[in-house]
């Protein structure tokens, strides 16, 4: 709430509105007024605060600004993460007045210059400072170009109890100070500060500082939520001002980005809207895509569609290298990478079995003339079956137990699946990674080993890319894979990679540490049409009010909230006939 100009001629009661009565006895004598029905029980003032009802009330009072000031510089304080009363008031000042008040007070700050000098002293810089900005002011305020106001800045704080005020009082403290702003608690003046808050446009405190237009200007309280960019790409329209949200995902921190939302409400189309955008601004996409969605847009944009399966012909060795262009510890980072593999594959390891996997690590590829040094980082790469074959030899019972829990993968049901060499690499602009048809407890494996492709990729050949992993719960629900994909993300940056992360289970991925990571290392964030058991969850980490879940709540297919940085706005997904034509 802003009160933003005051007026001291139509001046309202000095004192609050009185304090309710026995209304059941006004209503019988028929002579209630609204007064009395929306009026506190009781109001209580001490000296430091204000209580009305069970709500505890504390005013500041502002007596000390920055020198400079910039365009919006009270942001930190609009957006503070605590309901505030902030009353601004405003009175204009006659040129001349101030003119005679600046003419004096110049004289008297050069009087104090010429005496320090005269004295053998030095300047006070202070003094000379004040002085070039008087000479200044008064230059602009005879020319016209500046006005002269007094300027009235009191903040009130609202609390539940004495303890979240005081704490919340010294919150406030340090956001005003770090704006160089010096503030006062209106100690046994809580009433009057209160009261010069409240919607009513009067001033009680009456503690003002000279202020020019110009200052003023940038002191406006309001802040824009357009996300309107001169680059990028069209996400939807601005739900709260009606315009265009054009964004380009790769001027943020990082171009990784979240996106959440129920069942059927909108992701998968956003995804695919997004993804044809991006397209054509020239970005490489690559998904990864559990349920086949993508298929017909990749084979509509001429894409590549790489199914995995029993029967595929497109094979993927979990065992590659980088290859020449390697770095020195690409084999010891390419070991630390499988172990967490294996554990997808096979499951928790005891810190024996653990060692034991390192050491067979190790052997599986110094079997085939790999190393530490670089230069053997060519030569062909081991299989699974490789890894399996070294268990068998160690002939020892833990190694045979971890033999036995790889067998499905070298021998069993998905043999044919990740040991063979790769046979493709990634060319086309547009690639999807299918694996609809492997069975559901494969799926994380396979996801891990095409995460694990495409970052040797990705480091071969830096380029703008989005990475496209949808269902990530499958990731997320393992610890390991989890935290391969958070890693994935945060390294993602330095390749001009952006990872998009989709998930409609949000309670599952938000409930792990991983999952948060992964939200806290997106600087984009789409949050879209929610359910009940969900939103109490989403609130909580994204700080949303109760306008923004109830929104989330009520939303249609398509529509949500958009977080870009420190900004976010409630958004609608638009498409042209055309777009949605290769879309659906």
């Amino acid at each position: 709430m802003f009160n933003l100009f005051g007026n001291k001629k139509n001046k309202p009661p000095t004192s609050l509105l009185p304090a309710s009565q026995n209304v059941a006895q006004f209503l019988a004598k028929g002579n209630v007024s609204v007064k009395d029905i929306i009026a506190p029980s009781f109001v209580e003032v001490d000296f430091n605060h204000v209580k009305v009802d069970d709500k505890y009330y504390r005013t500041f009072y502002v007596v000390g600004y920055p020198r400079y000031v910039s365009a919006n510089w009270l942001y930190p304080l609009i957006t503070f993460d605590h309901p505030l009363y902030i009353s601004m008031y405003i009175y204009p000042t006659e040129a001349k007045t101030v003119l005679e008040d600046l003419k004096r007070k110049i004289a008297e700050m050069e009087a104090t210059i010429e005496s320090d000098i005269k004295a053998g002293k030095v300047v006070d810089p202070t003094v000379q400072v004040a002085l070039d900005d008087a000479l200044s002011l008064q230059a602009e305020l005879a020319k016209g170009a500046e006005r002269f106001f007094q300027f009235g800045l009191y903040v009130t704080l609202p609390a539940d109890n004495l303890e979240e005020l005081n704490r919340i009082s010294k919150e406030i403290d340090a956001v005003l100070s770090s704006l160089l702003i010096i503030a006062k608690q209106a100690t046994l003046e809580m009433e009057e500060g209160f009261k010069s808050t409240l919607p009513m446009f009067y001033d009680r405190m009456e503690v003002w500082r000279n202020i020019d237009t110009t200052s003023l200007a940038m002191t406006f309280p309001f802040v824009t939520a357009s996300l309107t960019k001169n680059e990028g790409i069209l996400y939807g329209v601005n739900e709260h001002d009606g315009s265009l949200i054009i964004f380009d995902r790769f001027t943020l921190e990082n171009a990784n980005s979240v996106i959440l939302g129920k069942s059927g409400g909108g992701k998968s189309f956003f995804v695919k809207l997004e993804a044809l955008r991006l397209l054509m601004m020239g970005v490489d996409i690559l998904i990864i895509d559990p349920e086949n969605e993508y298929k017909k847009l990749a084979e509509s944009m001429g894409g590549e569609f790489v199914v995995f399966s029993t029967s595929s012909q497109y094979k993927i060795n979990p065992f590659d290298l980088v290859g020449a262009e390697a770095e020195p510890d690409e084999l010891s980072n390419k070991i630390l990478d499988l172990h967490s593999l294996m554990k997808v594959i096979m499951g928790d390891l005891t810190p024996s079995q653990d060692a034991l996997l390192d050491r067979a690590l190790v052997l599986t590829y110094r079997e085939k003339g790999i190393t530490q040094e670089p230069e053997t980082y060519k030569k062909e790469p081991p299989l699974l079956e490789d890894l399996y074959k070294i268990f068998t030899g160690m002939e020892t019972p833990e190694a045979g137990e971890l033999a036995a829990r790889l067998e499905k993968f070298v021998k069993g049901s998905a043999s044919g699946i990740f040991n063979q060499q790769s046979n493709f690499d990634i060319k086309n602009p547009m690639t999807v990674f299918g694996i609809r048809d492997l069975e559901e407890n494969l799926r994380p494996v396979a996801m891990y080993i095409v995460l694990d492709y495409i970052w040797n990729r990705v480091r071969k050949d830096r380029r703008k890319r989005v990475l496209v992993v949808d269902e990530a719960w499958y990731l997320i629900k393992q610890k390991d894979s989890g935290a391969y994909l958070h890693s994935f993300a945060k390294r993602a940056r330095k390749y001009l990679l952006g990872v998009t992360t989709i998930t409609q289970d949000v309670e599952d991925f938000l409930s792990t540490d991983e999952g948060k990571a992964i939200i806290t290392n997106s600087s984009l964030q789409i949050i879209l049409k929610q359910s009940t058991a969900a939103v109490d969850k989403i609130s909580e980490t994204f700080y949303l009010t109760g306008g923004e879940k109830h929104f989330l709540l009520s939303a249609g297919v398509g529509e949500g909230l958009f977080f870009a940085g420190h900004s976010h706005v409630g958004f609608r997904v638009i498409a042209s006939e055309e777009e949605k034509t290769l879309i659906e």
